[in-house]
């Protein structure tokens, strides 16, 4: 009989299943980056975690909420973070700062770059996951409050859309330049253009 408290074998079982259970996300991960979304399977990550299959879904339904931890432990906080680095930029209303800010956003799609091909896999072929990408987008939004508090009530739903308008575009001209190379200019062109693009356009009406 084991002369360890109940109370402290209790918390060394709920470590041990938070450590399993971050594993299997950041395993994940990396399989997803290397191998794509479709082609791995849940015994691909058990294995490479060094679980069984029952293990695995003592933590995860199945791929899109092990994806869906990914997004909410990791990437999506970052790009929240980025966004609300926006809100503070354009409350200065300097046009070189939203250009440092573009310029920062380049790199952040390049240092995620790797991950992006199975987000897009994902949304497309698990109808779940659609909606968890829509709120990932939606909740942007919520991330720049100073922005949306300088358009009038009315047009806060135009706000919302222009600052979606600006993430998709970000990530269909990333798509094409740095993973299809179907667009060919440097970082600091795509940065410039896009500057003259957006900076006006994100600038709240007068009235």
């Amino acid at each position: 009989m084991s002369s360890e408290p109940p109370a402290r074998r209790g918390s060394l079982r709920e470590e041990q299943k938070r450590l399993t259970r971050a594993r299997i996300v950041e395993t994940a991960r990396q399989l997803f980056e290397t191998q794509g979304y479709s082609d791995v399977r849940v015994d691909d990550i058990a294995a490479a975690v060094g679980c069984s299959r029952a293990t695995f879904y003592l933590h995860f339904t199945g791929k899109p909420e092990v994806l869906r931890a990914i997004a909410n432990e990791g990437t999506l906080t970052s790009v929240r973070l980025f966004y609300a680095d926006l809100d503070r930029v354009l409350t200065t209303g300097s046009r070189e700062a939203f250009a440092g800010w573009m310029a920062r956003a380049i790199d952040w799609f390049l240092v995620n770059k790797d991950m992006l091909p199975a987000w897009d896999e994902a949304t497309a072929v698990e109808p779940g996951f659609r909606a968890v990408a829509r709120e990932g987008i939606m909740t942007l939004a919520d991330s720049m409050p100073a922005y949306l508090e300088r358009w009038p009530e009315r047009r806060r739903d135009e706000a919302r859309l222009r600052i979606e308008l600006l993430v998709a575009q970000l990530e269909r001209f990333f798509t094409r330049w740095a993973m299809h190379g179907t667009i060919e200019v440097t970082a600091e062109q795509a940065a410039a253009v896009l500057t003259d693009v957006w900076f006006p356009a994100l600038q709240a009406p007068a009235d």
